[in-house]
């Protein structure tokens, strides 16, 4: 993480994650998503945003954590990320987003270390907010690491 960069803070489950702002192009409230047949659990489906078709893919699916019903809360971040190679615009389904703020990188902590192999690549750092953990993600590798997300970039009609 450079140092206090901005960030968008959002929830999924009890969790906080963080993503570079410079990732997110808008944030919408939740909106149709036309579900597509054989889509993977994580890909949900394509949403319209001002007349172009957007895929939308769920960050509880992407981290492994069980689905939840939409609440007054739930958003849909619409993301531009550089993902194998390619220009990616994506929708990001999230529980809610609490602000936009600066994470310093004097104070951020890499991925811990539990003696053992894990999924660490997807965490650009851990920080702080409020007394919690907030975890940096890494979008391009989440979405690349996920085989649902990941079938996106093998259709040009999705890319940015």
């Amino acid at each position: 993480m450079a140092e206090h960069d901005q960030y968008v803070t959002l929830g999924a489950a009890e969790e906080v994650f963080a993503i570079p702002v410079s990732q997110v192009q808008e944030i919408l409230d939740l909106r149709p998503i036309a579900r597509l047949p054989h889509a993977p659990a994580s890909f949900l489906g394509l949403t319209d945003v001002r007349g172009r078709s957007v895929p939308v893919v769920d960050l509880r699916r992407l981290l492994g954590v069980p689905a939840a019903e939409a609440s007054q809360g739930t958003r849909i971040l619409v993301l531009e990320l550089d993902v194998g190679g390619r220009r990616l615009r994506i929708g990001l389904l999230v529980d809610r987003v609490f602000e936009v703020t600066g994470l310093d990188a004097a104070q951020s902590e890499p991925a811990p270390d539990i003696g053992r192999r894990w999924r660490s690549d997807c965490i650009r750092g851990i920080g702080r907010r409020g007394g919690g953990f907030v975890v940096v993600l890494d979008m391009p590798r989440l979405i690349g690491a996920d085989d649902g997300a990941a079938m996106l970039l093998d259709d040009p009609a999705l890319a940015a």
